[in-house]
Formats: C-alpha cells, structure tokens, sequence
C-alpha cells in the first residue's frame, strides 16, 4: 500500500486472516489444555491425597508452566526481535501439537500419571515463551499502517475470546472423552501450524549488532519502566488477575464444592466464554473509542466484584448455586474482556515495531503470571484457608489493588482514546492482495 491509497479493513489482507485463524485456534488449545492438565492431574491427586493436597497440586501445575516463561522472557522478546517471527511460530506449534498428541496417546492407553503432566506442562511453557512474543508482535507487520489500530482490536478480541472460550472447550471434551479433550487440543495446535505456514514473508525490524545482546535485553525492561502507560496497564492485569484466580479453582468448586462433576466443569468454563463472546460483540457495533483508562480500571473492579460472587455460591443451596456461579462467571468473563481488549490495544500501539517482541515478551509474563502464576497463587492458598476464603479474598485483593493502581499511575486514569503517538511505523508492513 503506497501512502496515498485508501485504507482497508485488515480482513481484507490474506495474510492476516491467516494469523487470525491460527491465533485463535493457539489460545482455544492452550487454554483447553490448561484446564484439562489442571482437572486431570486433580483427579489423580484426589485418588490418594485430601483435597487440600490436591489442590496444592493445582498450584504445582500453575508453577511448571510459568517457571519456563519466568526464566526465559529476556531472551525470547529478543529472539522474536531478531528472528523471523513466522518461522518461530512454526516450530513452537509443532511442539505444541506433539505434546498435546502425547497426552491423548498416554491417556487413551492409561499410562498417564502426574509426573508425565508436569513434565508436558514444562514443555508447554517453554514453547509458548517462545510462540507468545512472536505471535503479538507479527500481527502489526501484517497490515499498512493506516488499518494497524483495527488490526490490533480484532486480534486482541481474537485472543480474548480463545482465552475465555478454550477452558469450556476443555472442560466439555473431556466429559465427553478424556483423551479426546488432548486430541482436540493437538488438533487445534496442527490448525493453527497450518495457518502459519499459509503466511507469507514479512518485513523485519532492523537488528541492532553493534550493541551485545544482553543489552539488547534490557532494553525492553528498560523501556517499559519507562513508557508509564504501557506499565501501569501491564502491571494491573498481573496484580488484579494473580489474585482473582477463581478460574484456577474451577476443578475444586466443580468436584468438591457444587458437585457438578466434569459435564458440570464444562458449563462453568463456558461461562466466562460468554460474557467475553457478548462482550466482543457489542464492541463490534460500539467500538471503545473515549476514556478507555477509566473503562479499563472499572472493568477490572467489576471483574474482582464477580470474583467475590462466584465464592459466595458455596454458601448457598445447590441448586441456587450453580446458576449463580455460572452468572457470575458470564460478568466475569466480561469485565476481563474489557480489560484484556483496552491493555493489549495500548501495550501494542504504543511500542515500536523494533521493540515489539520484547514488550509482547514481558506482557505475556504478566499475563502467564495473572494466569499460571495464579493458579499457583490460588491452588497453594486454598490448601491453606480453603477454596472458598481463596477466591472471595482474591476478589477483595483485585479490587484494593485497582484503587490502588489509579492513584499510582494517573497516566492509565487520563488515558482518553486509542490514539498512538508516532512511533514510525511506516515500515511495518506492505499491502497485499487479497
């Protein structure tokens, strides 16, 4: 696309729908498996230990996916950087899909045990260390610069909805058929790998070989620390998220606490898929457009506000309590919506391409934090306190944190719209026909 041509909507470049497709089938599997790993190695845990070291176990498998995203951050943002982010993609799917493929072959064939879920959960986090940088920071160089903003809020949506939609996917599939919940997922990995590989080349930032790499590292450390807006909206999630993680403790509410069983887990995943699907929908008849700091910071106290709800169902009668909990998770799944959607649109249209990678890097270690971390973070508490203290004490934390947060960070209060400044990003990308 020259400067003077008529802008178009994303759709319409091949190459980007490509990404679309496979980025959504990534996060529908790893999401699924997620809640698949954590319901399973429950199960197994459940048949010789009390539920309080069975939900310690909940913790563990939180921990062993986040220790390789923890670790390896520095040098992944600066791989996605430097290398081309297609052919990482690839390679981190492929292993994606082997594992997944490994899990139902030894599920079907009842040799599964916990040692081999840890095992595959460390893998599943050294590869999405790799695939998670890369994957945000290829969307922008799939469009001209003049549709970058929109592209941004599909894929973020895309990303939301996986997010929110994967653990329901997981949950349902395996009270169909436990091997086939990890089949679907190596399904969707060899979906996502195919999409990829339809991608055709794409623009490289510029290397930097006159500085060590290490340097390099820092920079997006650096940069972040300095960019007030990008912090405040990266730290927020981490904080709020790591501490509501009612999500991480569906297995325990579903077997122990509503006795729902697996069917039941599958429509209490579904339901924050729900409220994020409504959610993107009314997007995309009202885009956000004014005051996007404030709607995030609300949408984050109303997300510990639901949280504290769905604790709450364990005190009332069962039957009350299924359809209050899955109520309350459809708002929650909202609210994170809304939060998800504003954070990633600011964190990606306020970093330059150059940087990208290594900003998309620390973002998915606050979001793996908020996540995997917070499994770990819930699971480890409710073996201490219980279940129920665990969850409507996170809802409490989130919401104290994000008070705390909007004093903190006036920039993320003041932040009125999407506009990015210039970062130059003239050289991002070049219109392709679709």
């Amino acid at each position: 696309m020259t400067a003077s041509s008529p802008s178009r909507h994303p759709l319409h470049f091949p190459d980007f729908r490509a990404y679309l497709v496979g980025r959504l089938c990534a996060v529908l599997a790893q999401y699924s498996m997620m809640i698949v790993l954590a319901w399973q190695a429950y199960n197994i845990a459940r048949e010789t230990m009390t539920t309080a070291g069975a939900s310690a176990q909940l913790g563990l498998i939180g921990l062993a996916q986040f220790l390789p995203l923890f670790f390896l951050t520095p040098i992944t943002g600066w791989v996605a950087d430097h290398y081309d982010r297609r052919v990482i993609t690839r390679l981190t799917l492929t292993l994606l899909t082997i594992a997944a493929g490994l899990l139902a072959f030894a599920t079907y064939e009842g040799w599964v045990s916990l040692p081999l879920i840890f095992g595959i959960a460390v893998i599943v986090g050294i590869a999405r260390a790799f695939n998670g940088p890369a994957y945000g920071a290829l969307a922008p160089n799939l469009v001209p610069p003049a549709v970058l903003p929109n592209a941004i809020a599909i894929s973020s949506v895309v990303w939301q909805a996986g997010m929110i939609a994967g653990p329901a996917v997981g949950g349902y599939a395996y009270a169909a058929t436990p091997w086939g919940a990890y089949a679907l997922a190596a399904i969707l990995y060899g979906v996502a790998l195919g999409a990829m590989l339809m991608i055709g080349p794409v623009p490289q930032p510029p290397r930097d070989t006159s500085r060590h790499p290490v340097r390099q590292m820092i920079d997006g450390f650096t940069y972040v620390k300095g960019n007030r807006l990008v912090l405040a909206t990266i730290t927020l999630d981490l904080f709020a998220v790591l501490l509501a993680g009612a999500t991480a403790l569906l297995p325990v509410y579903a077997r122990d606490i509503l006795h729902v069983g697996s069917a039941g887990l599958g429509h209490l995943a579904a339901a924050p898929g729900i409220g994020a699907a409504a959610t993107a929908l009314w997007f995309s008849f009202r885009p956000m457009k004014t005051e996007v700091g404030l709607k995030m910071l609300a949408s984050v106290i109303l997300f510990g506000l639901a949280t504290i709800a769905f604790g709450c169902t364990a005190f009332l009668p069962r039957d009350i309590a299924i359809e209050a909990g899955i109520a309350s998770l459809v708002v929650l799944g909202g609210a994170d919506m809304v939060s998800v959607f504003v954070r990633q649109s600011l964190v990606q249209l306020h970093t330059p391409d150059a940087m990208r990678g290594r900003v998309s890097s620390l973002s998915q270690l606050t979001i793996s934090a908020s996540n995997e971390l917070g499994e770990a973070e819930s699971g480890f508490l409710a073996a201490l306190v219980g279940p129920v203290a665990a969850v409507i004490g996170g809802g409490v934390g989130a919401i104290i944190i994000t008070i705390f947060w909007a004093r903190l960070f006036p920039e993320l209060r003041l932040a009125r719209s999407f506009d990015p400044p210039d970062i130059g990003r003239a050289e991002n990308s070049q219109e392709k026909p679709s």
